[in-house]
Formats: C-alpha cells, sequence, structure tokens
C-alpha cells in the first residue's frame, strides 16, 4: 500500500458520474464478456475506480452482513480484543482496534476499527489458517463465510474481465489465484467534526498493495478519490452499487498502463460509518511480472519480478508489531 502526503484535506464535492457506473451483467451472465471487458479496461487506464451494478450478490445477504458487522463493532472493546489480530500470528485475522493499523504512518493516524477475515485454508503459509471468529453476534460467523465466498466469485468475473481488456485469455490469472490470499475486512468509521486535519483522519491517503478490491459502502459516505490533477474526488454510495478499484499488483502486471489510484476516508456525516471492502491477491508463491501484451522492444518491463506473498507480507510486517516478535 503506497501513501502520499497531502495537507488539503476538503473533497471537490462532484455528481458521482465522474467515477463511471458500469453494468456487469453481461459478465455475470456470460452474454458479452468482452464488452464489459472493454469498459472495465478503460476505466483502469483512465480512473482506476468504477460502480458495479447487476453484480449478482444477494441483496438480502448483503444488508445482514452490514447489520453483522455493526453489531460486531458495538461489543464491549474487552469482548473485541479477545479476538485481537496479534492472537492469529501469521494468519493475520481477526479484531485490529483504532489507531493499530495505520496506512500512512508518517502523516496519519487511522480513525478506524477492524475486523479481519478470509478463506479458512491450512496454514502453510502467512495469511492462511483458521478465522477468530466472535461467538456475538450468533450469525456472524454463517453470514460472513457466505459473503466472503460470493465476494470471491464476483472478483473472480472482474479479473477475467480484466485479462481479456489486456488481449490475454480470461483464465491468465486464474493459474496464479488458486489459494489466492483474500481478505474480508470489516471497518468501523465513528464520525469526526470540528477541525479536520490530515494528522488523524477515517484512514490515510494509500493504494490498494493487492490485486482487486470490492468495496461495499453504507449511506453515510467519507470515501474520497483523487484524481490525476491532484484533486480528492468524492465517491458517495449509490444505491446496488459496489466499488471497484485495482490495486498494485496490476500496476506492475500491465507496466503502468493501469494505474493503482490513491484514496482516503474522512467521516463528517455526523454517523457511524461501515464499509466492507474485500481484497484478492493472488498465491502466496504466485510470482508477479509484466504480462506479455504490456511490454515490448520500444516499452520494456519497468519492473523485476516479484513474490505475492513476500511483497504483502512486508507490508503487514511495517504494520504489526507481533510478526517482528
Amino acid at each position: 500500500m503506497s501513501t502520499q502526503t497531502d495537507s488539503r484535506l476538503a473533497s471537490k464535492e462532484t455528481s458521482f458520474h465522474e467515477i463511471p457506473i458500469i453494468d456487469i451483467g453481461p459478465l455475470i451472465d456470460g452474454s458479452d464478456p468482452q464488452q464489459v471487458a472493454s469498459q472495465i479496461g478503460d476505466i483502469c487506464e483512465n480512473v482506476g475506480f468504477l460502480y458495479i451494478r447487476n453484480h449478482g450478490v444477494d441483496k438480502a445477504l448483503i444488508q445482514t452482513a452490514y447489520e453483522q458487522a455493526e453489531a460486531f463493532f458495538k461489543l464491549p472493546l474487552d469482548a473485541k480484543n479477545k479476538l485481537h489480530i496479534s492472537n492469529s500470528g501469521q494468519t493475520l485475522r481477526g479484531y485490529i482496534p483504532m489507531y493499530a493499523e495505520n496506512v500512512d504512518p508518517e502523516n496519519t493516524k487511522d480513525h478506524k476499527e477492524c475486523f479481519d477475515l478470509g478463506a479458512d485454508l491450512p496454514a502453510t503459509t502467512p495469511f492462511h489458517g483458521p478465522n477468530l471468529m466472535p461467538e456475538t453476534p450468533s450469525a456472524f460467523k454463517e453470514t460472513f463465510e457466505r459473503y466472503h465466498s460470493a465476494m470471491t466469485q464476483l472478483a473472480e468475473k472482474l479479473i477475467s474481465a480484466i485479462a481479456l481488456s489486456l488481449n490475454l485469455p480470461a483464465d491468465y490469472f486464474a493459474k496464479l489465484q488458486q489459494n489466492p490470499i483474500t481478505i474480508q475486512r470489516l471497518l468501523h468509521y465513528p464520525s469526526q467534526s470540528g477541525e479536520i486535519r490530515q494528522e488523524e483522519i477515517g484512514i490515510g491517503a494509500h493504494t490498494d498493495y493487492g490485486f482487486l478490491t470490492i468495496l461495499g459502502q453504507d449511506n453515510n459516505g467519507g470515501l474520497q478519490v483523487q484524481n490525476r490533477h491532484g484533486e480528492w474526488i468524492a465517491a458517495p454510495p449509490v444505491e446496488d452499487t459496489f466499488i471497484v478499484n485495482i490495486g498494485d499488483l496490476v500496476q506492475t502486471f500491465t507496466n503502468d498502463k493501469y494505474i493503482s489510484t490513491m484514496h482516503r476516508v474522512i467521516n463528517t456525516s455526523g454517523r457511524e460509518r461501515y464499509s466492507l471492502p474485500f481484497f484478492i491477491d493472488l498465491d502466496f508463491d504466485a510470482e508477479v511480472s509484466v504480462v506479455p501484451t504490456c511490454q515490448s522492444e520500444a516499452n520494456p518491463a519497468k519492473y523485476p519480478p516479484y513474490t505475492c506473498g513476500s511483497h504483502k507480507y512486508k507490508r503487514f510486517a511495517d504494520s504489526y508489531a507481533h510478526l517482528g516478535e
């Protein structure tokens, strides 16, 4: 995850149409995946963020997920801390208290608390292993296992479209995602008031350091995306959509053709904000290297190959003291 200093905190309040909205129904039902892929490719090249509708995820499941997330964060701090992420070792699952993770630590304290879960896979590498699940609320475990599964299936469709947009086979990245690192995150942002300074905001300016993010956000807003002119553009909630953005791995794969875009959160709504970002990367040992269609003799690869897991683990080791121990 990359960061950037910026003392200007007021977003440019613009129509959400500045971040494109696309109908991915033809990708989901298979009727015209290439048409959706072309749209996604254009947006990844110029914006890096998009709203998607007709994504196929059950509306009732999404609503239940928000209800369960809110109920969890309302638990006493002692109850949440029993599931502290340090208790999961290198699996990196569980509760992250306020200010315990900061994406731009040189400039910002993140005014948020989190809970992370993922696929329940054997703990053969970091990021894989059992989840730390709360007993209360009682439907939490079942809800988020279903939600994680739905997000994984949606991500696979979107990633196939990214491959098609690069003139690659639809399953090009699938071979690198047999047991991918995934994190389903629950986020709670208390509202802030008065003079808001970058030293303490919901989450500091950063790019996502994985492959793809699918964000569900409630109706309270706060997400801001930085355009190519350095202006902060509000990304308000749009009914029945998710927000999708590409991460740093895609920028590497595409030799900077597709750019990972800076974003942040400032919640001044006067209400508690909840969001549900889903992150998908590659297998831990998968190689990240520029794809053939994005390099040539005139445009050689700008990045040496690296492995997904080592890249991601280094980022987390910078944030969590227990990994150093």
